[in-house]
């Protein structure tokens, strides 16, 4: 092995010496190069391979190079070029090989070497490294298109590109993607085509047997491809993603109504498809029956008859597809459009008024879902109207009396209309729902409790919750709890709360580190409490929590009444408590807490 090394160090000799020569590295420079590469060397030739030797010879090579750049740049100097940066590179590239062989699975090890390829080396050998890897990763469908896209968009070969997607296809025949890239990529191509028989023309040049068939300029290519895909991937949202990708090409308007019209005919079914071609409407222009608008009539009155054309398809939409989806469709796009920003107050009534048309058709038809009855009664509760929203949120609790969400939305409505059934109505609640899901429920009554009641039925309240949440819900409830004791009623009230749930698991670690700051914040801070919230901490979270060890160890060297020389019993009680990785954090935190102390 060593004369293997030893012949490697002599091959990089040449370069070395120019880089010398030329100024670029002092003596001592070349000489620590050396004895860094001798040390990598020896790392990737020995028997056992680990791949990050490999990773860090490279990068080290790769470093070299740019700090050779940015020398050559300082000087200014620019020749030798194929001595010095041409050898790393075909050495660098030599190293990748290998690692690709080893590991050829690792799909990120051959992306940085297309990476490398692409800023150091020719594009025929990035060809070839995309070749190798896709032999091996022929199962990854992006890699085809990223080596696809190369040869399109940085080698200028169509034709290269398009044997490419020809061949993923063959392992991908249903890939959505691939189809999607590979139409992309011909409507790019019969634009280059059209943009360059147009220079000719203006120039008029004689471009001899050149010929530019009418088909392809018009992308036919591109409408085989198109045909091909629809006829074995049946989805409107595949048949709209290539009709968004064949409306980015102005020459393709052809294409594009024959998408649209394939669309209708093919997918009258999916709301999807009505949802497209409603919104459609929103970049259509006035009807020729249509009034066109006059010197008074603003861009907002173009924008409020193309929004009414958008709803009348939606209403054509909900007739014809009475589905939830496509209630949902109808109500997104009422949504969208009413949060869109105008100052006319014309037209924000009329969006407020569409949308809860839409509100209003879905819950007749009885698809409307849970999450829209929300929205349906925020809107209302945000626009005041109280009877409306609470007579919605009613409905939405009758069709899902199991939600937490329903009820949450009509106790929202009833506090909001300072109603004196608030407090029933979450009785009422718990008596319907399912305990292991009313935390929601158990929350918001604290919080509400809190603003309109006394301190005394708040507590009742927590303490009723506490009772009734178990298992990991109840860690947030206690946080909670902890929380409000010390906002009403201070340090004394929280330390009854902690000792009162303090043998309630299970716990956070905030609940304890809230005991912790609390107790800081007063004026006498005692340390036995804090060594109390401490050890309590430990007992539960101890074994892998490091910080909180940290932690403790600061507050005996810092606090006043503090005993530092207890900081080494704490130390052992944690080596002997953490485990793994852990343990070996503290370790280190530990390490560099001292090396900041001396």
């Amino acid at each position: 092995m060593a004369e293997i090394i030893q012949e490697r160090i002599e091959d990089r000799l040449p370069e070395l010496q120019q880089l010398e020569r030329i100024g670029l590295f002092s003596r001592a420079e070349i000489k620590a190069i050396i004895k860094k590469a001798s040390d990598l060397e020896y790392r990737i030739q020995r028997r056992t391979l680990f791949k990050e030797d490999f990773i860090n010879y490279i990068q080290y090579e790769i470093n070299l190079l740019e700090l050779i750049q940015r020398r050559r740049v300082r000087i200014g100097y620019s020749f030798k070029k194929d001595e010095i940066e041409n050898s790393i590179v075909h050495r660098v590239q030599g190293v990748f090989r290998r690692a690709s062989a080893k590991w050829k699975d690792d799909v990120q090890l051959w992306l940085s070497y297309v990476v490398f390829c692409k800023k150091w080396a020719t594009k025929v050998q990035l060809s070839k490294v995309f070749s190798a890897m896709l032999a091996i990763h022929s199962n990854k469908p992006a890699l085809w298109i990223m080596a696809a896209k190369w040869e399109m968009e940085d080698r200028l070969s169509s034709e290269s590109a398009r044997q490419l997607f020809l061949r993923a296809l063959r392992f991908h025949p249903e890939c959505p993607k691939l189809y999607q890239e590979y139409f992309r990529m011909e409507l790019m191509h019969a634009e280059k085509l059209r943009k360059e028989k147009q220079e000719f023309e203006k120039a008029k040049m004689d471009v001899g047997n050149l010929e530019y068939a009418e088909e392809i300029l018009m992308g036919e290519l591109a409408r085989i491809i198109y045909k091909n895909s629809v006829n074995i991937i049946k989805s409107a949202e595949f048949h709209v993603s290539l009709l968004s990708i064949a409306q980015l090409f102005d020459f393709a308007k052809d294409l594009q109504r024959e998408i649209y019209d394939d669309l209708q005919a093919l997918h009258t079914d999916d709301p999807l498809t009505w949802d497209y071609v409603a919104r459609r409407e929103l970049e259509t222009e006035s009807q020729p029956g249509e009034e066109p608008p006059t010197a008074k009539q603003t861009k907002v009155a173009e924008v409020g008859h193309r929004e009414e054309r958008c709803c009348a398809v939606y209403e054509e939409a909900v007739k014809t597809l009475r589905t939830e989806a496509m209630c949902k469709c109808y109500i997104n796009f009422c949504m969208e459009r009413f949060a869109k920003k105008t100052s006319s107050r014309l037209l924000r009534e009329k969006r407020l008024e569409r949308t809860m048309v839409a509100f209003r058709k879905a819950h007749d038809l009885k698809l409307l879902p849970e999450l829209q009855y929300k929205q349906w009664s925020e809107l209302l509760l945000r626009h005041d109207f109280l009877t409306e929203a609470l007579e919605v949120a009613g409905a939405g609790m009758e069709l899902f009396p199991g939600s937490v969400m329903m009820w949450q939305v009509k106790l929202q409505v009833l506090i909001a209309s300072k109603s004196p059934d608030v407090a029933m109505l979450f009785e009422e609640a718990f008596v319907h729902l399912k305990p292991q899901i009313c935390l929601p429920l158990w929350i918001s009554w604290a919080e509400w409790s809190e603003g309109a009641k006394s301190q005394e039925d708040t507590e009742a309240i927590f303490k009723k919750a506490v009772l009734a949440v178990t298992g990991g819900d109840s860690v947030t409830l206690k946080d909670k709890y902890l929380d409000w004791a010390y906002r009403s009623g201070g340090y004394k009230k929280a330390r009854a709360v902690f000792k009162s749930l303090q043998e309630s698991r299970p716990f956070s670690v905030d609940f304890f580190r809230k005991m912790i700051q609390f107790e800081k914040e007063q004026e006498s801070c005692k340390i036995a409490n804090l060594r109390e919230y401490y050890e309590r901490a430990l007992r539960e979270f101890g074994s892998v929590d490091s910080d909180l060890w940290m932690d403790y160890i600061k507050e005996e060297l810092n606090h006043p009444l503090g005993r530092p020389e207890h900081c080494g019993q704490i130390y052992w009680q944690a080596m002997k408590m953490l485990q793994g990785e852990s343990a070996e954090l503290f370790v280190a935190k530990h390490a560099v807490h001292q090396a900041g102390q001396l």
